[in-house]
């Protein structure tokens, strides 16, 4: 039966909404890039601005021959752990919920997730290292924990019943375990399994500061990912000209102001903490704790059943604890938060053990000294340096065979 015209004018609307959403996730790379580019040394900034690079095409490419079929791919062989259809999205559908314009929004997502991963690794990382993370997590470690949570067969998911989340299904709406977790555990792995930068200790086990070399990169960087979050966060509700059937004058459109307010107001507040309690302990200023802080129980019923069911009327659904919703939600949470944690160390703690131990994780402690520009990509992102550092490879090359 061919579509209205008013059906076909909704389904532009949500469309065109969809893909801006995920214009303004993938403009976070950007951030991203800027964001640890400034965070690092000078000698250091090449090799990090090519590992943002490294992600977002590596990533992709990923994503679309596994990771999206892992994620979404539902079928006649669908399960609660893993997709198994749409590889290099073979037989996506152009006109449901998983088409092409949900395709892109999701891998904006996808490859967000490796830069997360990239910044706790940076200045001491082989560039094949690098290749080979990033295909792995993006293709295959993301997003089965995608499939769990945000697929509908998923066997976490809001919709479920199971008595292993205590009758709750877990609401993680744009990603905070999904994405955020994920990333953050695959790091944390990558960095205790690497070891801390060449001086970040003295002898006697003291932390030593290291300052990035660009706090205007830093700043730029933490508002571009700002201007992203309102794809990242408002985008997550999919369509926007959907209306709740109790009321006259409310839909989607609500809930996605209400969540860009949130948004805001959430890396206000962390931004203002951060301000005033390092000026309270180290007794100055700093621009770049502040961006730190920005970049860093309670769920309402009727706010729950418009973001997983349109606000249908005589739809109920676990809600937060505070708000008088009992246990289950919180206890839903908890087991998402444990088996992602246990997940992503499973899959990615063992992968960088073994590049540890093939010795293709670490740099020597002479390029990492040298820097990763001059002595992994043939010349530094700087052209005024200090007459005594080494501008080009060669020159690195030459030095280092006169040392030895």
């Amino acid at each position: 039966m061919a579509a209205t015209w008013e059906e076909s004018v909704t389904s532009s609307i949500n469309t065109i909404y969809l893909l801006f959403s995920a214009y303004l996730v993938f403009v976070m790379q950007l951030g991203f890039a800027m964001l640890c580019a400034g965070s690092v040394r000078a000698k250091n900034a090449m090799n990090i601005m090519l590992t943002n690079v490294v992600d977002a095409v590596v990533g992709s490419l990923s994503f679309y021959l596994f990771g999206f079929a892992f994620a979404f791919g539902e079928g006649s062989n669908s399960n609660p752990f893993i997709g198994t259809n749409f590889f290099a999205l073979k037989d996506i559908p152009s006109s449901s919920t998983y088409d092409y314009s949900f395709f892109l929004f999701q891998w904006a997502f996808a490859i967000a997730v490796a830069g997360i991963t990239s910044g706790s690794i940076a200045e001491r990382t082989q560039f094949s290292a690098y290749l080979i993370f990033s295909c792995f997590l993006s293709g295959f470690v993301y997003p089965v924990v995608v499939h769990w949570v945000w697929s509908a067969s998923g066997w976490l998911n809001p919709s479920s019943t199971s008595f292993l989340l205590f009758g709750s299904g877990s609401i993680d709406f744009a990603g905070s375990g999904v994405v955020h977790l994920v990333g953050g555990i695959a790091g944390l792995w990558g960095s205790f399994i690497e070891g801390p930068r060449v001086g970040r200790f003295d002898a006697f086990g003291k932390a030593i500061p290291i300052r990035g070399h660009n706090a205007t990169l830093v700043v730029l960087g933490t508002f571009l990912l700002w201007f992203g979050w309102f794809g990242f966060n408002p985008g997550s509700f999919n369509k926007i000209l959907v209306a709740y059937p109790d009321t006259t004058d409310e839909g989607n459109w609500t809930a996605v102001g209400r969540t860009a307010v949130v948004t805001t107001l959430a890396g206000s507040t962390a931004g203002i903490v951060t301000l005033f309690g390092r000026r309270l302990l180290v007794g100055h200023w700093d621009a770049l704790d502040v961006c730190n802080g920005v970049l860093g129980l309670f769920a309402k019923e009727e706010f729950v059943v418009q973001a997983y069911d349109s606000g249908v009327v005589g739809t109920s659904r676990p809600y937060g604890l505070v708000m008088g919703g009992g246990w289950g939600l919180l206890g839903a949470q908890v087991v998402e938060l444990l088996v992602i944690i246990g997940w992503v160390s499973l899959t990615m703690g063992p992968l960088f053990f073994i590049l540890h131990t093939l010795n293709v994780l670490r740099i020597s402690v002479d390029d990492e000294i040298a820097g990763l520009d001059v002595s992994s990509h043939g010349g530094r992102a700087y052209v005024h340096t200090d007459e005594n550092q080494t501008r080009f490879y060669a020159e690195y090359v030459r030095m280092e065979d006169e040392g030895s």
